[in-house]
């Protein structure tokens, strides 16, 4: 009930066209039950009394109705399919804004597979619900009742012989529904696990063909289809039994009329014209039951998707602004301190992945963060700009803690340019431009020219016009790193984080991108993430990290002198004899 409340919430804002449609199919339900009288009237005293005036009137009027019926269904037709168009068109909207604020906890635990298949696959699911209720809603409801009380009417006695036939009908029915909810949320999973197995291996095809591991991919594919396919033709083979057992009992109704409405004829009891019309109320009757179970399908679809979907809704983003929030002033200083902090990610068994880590970046210094791979470096940043919150201790800005912030303002005073460069498809400039649409060409040029992408962007056959494909396909590794870094420069940030942006260009480039970010160092905290060394010889402090904790702080000489761990990282990355320096 919870996930179809998410789905009516859809529908509300377009409440007077879904009425307008539910009018019109009450109204089909009216002229579909007058159909069957008339036909009673036509025989019973049109033909046996030979009246020729009475059937042609009655004929016209039939058709009078039938046209009025084929207006009425284009016309909610019509209506259902602008209003399914418009939930499925808010859903997928108000599903993407909701990831756009997940935080990034909630995007660790979603897999991107997922995500897109609640997008599309669920989200057409949800539409067909919403056309297919607004176009059998009330109708089917209607024509079962108002059948059957015309059943009663024609013939109680017939209508009390059919009435365990209907029972048993309406039983066989529920089963179906009831059955095939979870057999459709089954389906939606393999289809989760195969659009991840796409996903992943489209993205990286070219490390497939590097590696030749285009056979192992084709394994996995292949697997996950299997599935996919094994389980849907499960669930088809289940519902291919329903409809001959519903046209069973359709026939064995019509058997029933036939045989006790022939008797009563013979005695005198009923009329040819009451047999024909039973026979088309029964029918009447059968159909929407049976058009239901056809449409349950959809039905069930529908809700195992609005369930998925209300997954996505429903979950509340692990980094949320305090209500007493207030904005980072434009002028506070980019001051950055570590109180102690502990971290761990959620759902990774609470093993701490910083342990009680503090110290201090001061305005204007360039504060290095180096270790071993999996040491935490990049954990510790992403405190910094709230992309996680600690799980004990206080990461400060400007001397208050970052949660009395909001997330907004937080976030605007931080440059990040993370470990993996990601570029958009567009022109160079546009990419150059995407945290600061309002920069001039000017400044995106002298952006450029300090991440030194200036000089490669100009040899581009279109300069910065020239297309970017996607994920920067048509870029080395350098050059996106240098793009990310210019894009990074251009938004001014008072807190620069730079998360091993360097590690795919020269060090002769990595030095003059050095020196033009110390040319701009006043009231600018930069934090340097780096696994090379040489990254990292000219900071004003080095933080080494050794399995989440701090070992060692200092400048490159003090920790020469004092740390262990760095002297064992510069000795095997520059050699002992570098030493010396």
């Amino acid at each position: 009930m919870r996930d179809l409340r998410h789905l009516l919430g859809f529908v509300r804002p377009y409440r007077g066209t879904a009425l307008l449609a539910l009018a019109l199919l009450t109204a089909l339900v009216g002229f579909d039950l007058a159909i069957p009288r008339l036909i009673q009237r036509i025989i019973d005293q049109g033909v046996h009394r030979h009246d020729r005036a009475l059937i042609v009137h009655t004929a016209l009027a039939m058709l009078l109705i039938s046209a009025l019926s084929a207006v009425g269904a284009v016309a909610n037709n019509n209506l259902s399919v602008r209003v399914g168009e418009a939930v499925a068109r808010d859903l997928r909207e108000a599903l993407f804004l909701r990831i756009q604020h997940y935080s990034f906890g909630n995007l660790d635990r979603q897999r991107t597979g997922q995500l897109m298949v609640r997008l599309t696959s669920d989200v057409g699911a949800l539409k067909a619900l919403t056309q297919v209720s607004l176009r059998i809603g009330t109708r089917a409801p209607l024509l079962m009742i108002g059948s059957l009380a015309l059943m009663v009417s024609t013939s109680r006695a017939l209508a009390l012989t059919m009435l365990p036939l209907l029972l048993v009908t309406a039983g066989l029915i529920a089963f179906f529904v009831v059955r095939m909810e979870p057999l459709f949320r089954t389906v939606q999973a393999r289809l989760d696990a195969l659009n991840e197995v796409l996903q992943e291996s489209i993205a990286g095809v070219r490390l497939v063909k590097a590696l030749v591991r285009a056979d192992h991919e084709s394994r996995r594919f292949e697997a996950a289809n299997l599935a996919m396919t094994d389980r849907s033709v499960r669930v088809m083979r289940f519902l291919s039994a329903m409809t001959p057992a519903l046209t069973m009992c359709v026939n064995l109704g019509v058997v029933v009329v036939v045989w006790f409405g022939g008797a009563q004829s013979v005695r005198g009891e009923l009329s040819t014209g009451q047999i024909v019309a039973f026979t088309n109320y029964l029918l009447t009757t059968m159909q929407p039951l049976i058009l239901m179970t056809m449409l349950s399908t959809i039905w069930a679809a529908g809700l195992a998707s609005a369930g998925r979907v209300g997954e996505v809704l429903d979950a509340t983003a692990d980094v949320v602004d305090a209500p007493d929030a207030v904005a980072l002033p434009p002028d506070a200083p980019p001051t950055v301190r570590f109180d102690d902090v502990t971290f761990a990610y959620r759902g990774d068994g609470n093993e701490p992945v910083l342990c009680n880590v503090s110290f201090a970046a001061e305005a204007g210094q360039t504060v290095a963060i180096l270790g071993s791979t999996g040491a935490g470096k990049s954990t510790l940043v992403n405190l910094v700009p709230r992309f996680y919150d600690v799980t004990s201790g206080r990461v400060l800005v400007a001397g208050r803690d970052v949660r009395a912030y909001t997330q907004d303002s937080l976030v605007a005073a931080v440059g990040v340019v993370p470990q993996e460069s990601v570029l958009f498809s567009g022109t160079v400039r546009d990419n150059i431009r995407y945290g600061r649409p309002t920069a001039t060409d000017e400044e995106v040029t002298a952006a450029a020219t300090d991440a030194q992408a200036h000089e490669f962007i100009a040899r581009m056959p279109d300069g910065y016009e020239s297309r970017v494909e996607q994920r920067g396909a048509n870029l080395s590794g350098g050059q996106k790193q240098r793009l990310a870094i210019a894009r990074a420069l251009l938004v001014r940030p008072r807190i620069l984080i730079l998360d091993d942006s360097t590690s795919a260009v020269d060090v002769e480039t990595e030095t003059k991108i050095q020196h033009a970010l110390d040319r701009d160092r006043a009231g600018r905290t930069t934090f340097v993430v780096a696994q090379r060394i040489s990254t990292v010889l000219t900071a004003d402090k080095i933080v080494v990290l050794d399995k989440g904790r701090v070992v060692a702080e200092g400048t490159h000489r003090e920790l020469l002198a004092s740390s262990a761990v760095y002297r064992e990282i510069y000795d095997s990355q520059l050699g002992a004899n570098g030493s010396a320096a």
